[in-house]
C-alpha cells in the first residue's frame, strides 16, 4: 500500500480540476507542467525537477535582487549561498560577469538547488546544509547533463560558486576541485562547416537575389571574417569601422568584446579585410544605422534571434547541420591549417588562454604531419615475394 506524501518545494502549486480533484503542478512565471507522479516518490522528484528547468526563468520577468530565493532557502544551506554569490559585487565575483553569462550560472545553479538531493529523497539540494556538501553530491549534480559540454559548464559554475564560498568563509574547501566533468560524448559540439559548405550557401543565396538572402551573404562574411563572437557581431555597426574620410569605412574594426566588458574594457583592434569590406560596401543599401544586421522590422538581431534566423537560412541552402557558432569554428580551422599560431588565433578570436587555440593548432600539425608521414608505410602488394634461400 502507497502512502501519499505532502512535499513543499518552491514552485509547487496544488489546484484542483473542474471536478474537485487534486492537481499538482510546477509554475513559474505564469505557465505551468503538471506533475503526475505520486507525490514523494523518486520518479515525482525526477518529474518535478525536469518541470522547473523548462519552465525556465526568463531574465525580462525574473525577480529583481535576492526576491526569489531568499524566501525559499534558510541561512547556512547550499541555497543559500547562492544567493549571496548571486549578489557579490568585487572583481571576477558573479556581477561582474556579463550579462549573458550571469544569465547561463545562474539558471544552471538555481536548477541545481532545486534537484532532488538523492532518487529515494525528494528534498532539493538547495535544503542541503553548507558542512553537509559534499564530492559526491556535487558529482551527481554535475553528471545528470548529458554531453560534456553541458556537465564541463555545469562543474564550471557550482566550482565558481563553492570557491566563492571558501573565500568568504562559508566553506572549508571547494567539493568541486577534483571532480572531472566526465567522458567524451560521442558528438564533438557544433559542427564545423567545411570550404564546399561555405560555397554551396554562397551559390544558393546569390542565385535568390532576395533582401533576405543578400542579408544571408553579409552575415555569412561577418562569421567568417571578422573572427567575432555571435555576441559581438550582432552589435557591430559603422561606428565600428571608422575611416579617415567621414561616412567612408576604415581599414580596422575596433570594439570592445561583451564576454569581457564588465572585467576589463581592453579594445579589440582587427583588420577589415578585403573581402568583407567589398561585401559591407555591396549591401550598403541593407545596412542598419547602427548596426550592419537588422531585422525586417529594421531594429537589432538579439543574439538568440540571429541564431535562430541564420540556421533557418542554412536549412534553405540545403545545410541542415551547419550553425553560425561552426562557421567560426571553420573560420578557426582554416587560419590553423594555414599556419596560424595560438597566440595570432587568440587574437583573432577574443580568446584570454590558449587552450581554445591548442584545438585548432593541434589539429592542424596532426594533418600536417600525417601527410607528410603516411606514404612512409610503403609496400608493393601485388610483387611475389621470393622464396628464402635455404642455402
Amino acid at each position: 500500500m502507497s502512502i501519499a506524501i505532502e512535499v513543499d518545494l518552491p514552485y509547487l502549486s496544488r489546484e484542483p480540476d473542474r471536478h474537485g480533484n487534486g492537481r499538482i503542478y510546477a509554475r513559474r512565471h505564469g505557465k505551468r507542467i503538471r506533475i503526475r507522479e505520486q507525490e514523494g516518490t523518486p520518479a515525482f522528484a525526477k518529474a518535478y525537477t525536469a518541470a522547473v528547468e523548462k519552465l525556465g526563468a526568463p531574465p525580462s520577468k525574473r525577480p529583481k535582487g535576492n526576491a526569489l530565493l531568499s524566501r525559499a532557502w534558510e541561512k547556512g544551506t547550499f541555497g543559500w549561498l547562492g544567493v549571496q554569490y548571486f549578489a557579490s559585487k568585487g572583481e571576477d565575483e558573479f556581477l561582474s560577469l556579463d550579462a549573458e553569462s550571469q544569465r547561463a550560472r545562474k539558471n544552471d545553479l538555481e536548477a541545481c538547488f532545486l534537484i532532488a538531493h538523492q532518487d529515494d529523497d525528494p528534498d532539493p539540494m538547495g535544503n542541503c546544509p553548507l558542512k553537509h556538501l559534499s564530492a559526491k553530491k556535487m558529482k551527481r549534480l554535475i553528471e545528470m547533463k548529458d554531453g560534456r559540454g553541458a556537465r564541463t559548464n555545469r562543474r564550471k559554475h557550482l566550482s565558481a560558486l563553492c570557491s566563492w564560498g571558501v573565500e568568504n568563509d562559508h566553506l572549508s574547501g571547494n567539493p568541486v576541485r577534483d571532480i572531472k566533468a566526465g567522458k567524451a560524448s560521442k558528438g564533438a559540439g557544433y559542427y564545423t562547416w567545411l570550404i564546399p559548405d561555405v560555397q554551396q550557401f554562397v551559390a544558393y543565396h546569390s542565385e535568390q537575389k532576395t533582401r533576405r538572402s543578400r542579408k544571408a551573404l553579409l552575415a555569412l562574411g561577418l562569421l567568417l571574417f571578422a573572427g567575432m563572437r555571435r555576441q559581438d557581431m550582432v552589435s557591430l555597426g559603422k561606428q565600428h569601422c571608422r575611416g579617415a574620410v567621414p561616412g567612408q569605412l576604415g581599414e580596422w574594426i575596433r570594439y570592445i568584446p561583451k564576454k569581457t566588458l564588465k572585467k576589463r574594457r581592453t579594445v579589440s583592434q582587427k583588420p577589415l579585410v578585403p573581402v568583407l569590406k567589398a561585401a559591407l560596401v555591396e549591401h550598403a543599401d541593407i545596412l542598419g544605422d547602427l548596426t550592419f544586421l537588422v531585422t525586417d522590422y529594421g531594429k537589432p538581431f538579439s543574439e538568440a534571434g540571429f541564431g535562430n534566423w541564420f540556421r533557418d537560412r542554412c536549412d534553405e541552402a540545403g545545410l541542415p547541420l551547419c550553425s553560425a557558432h561552426g562557421l567560426k569554428k571553420a573560420g578557426a580551422t582554416i587560419a590553423a591549417e594555414n599556419g596560424a599560431t595560438d597566440r595570432q588565433l587568440m587574437a583573432m578570436f577574443d580568446w584570454d588562454s590558449p587552450r581554445m587555440a591548442w584545438v585548432y593548432t593541434k589539429a592542424a600539425e596532426q594533418k600536417r604531419l600525417a601527410g607528410e608521414a603516411m606514404f612512409l608505410i610503403s609496400m608493393d602488394l601485388h610483387r611475389e615475394s621470393s622464396a628464402p634461400n635455404d642455402g
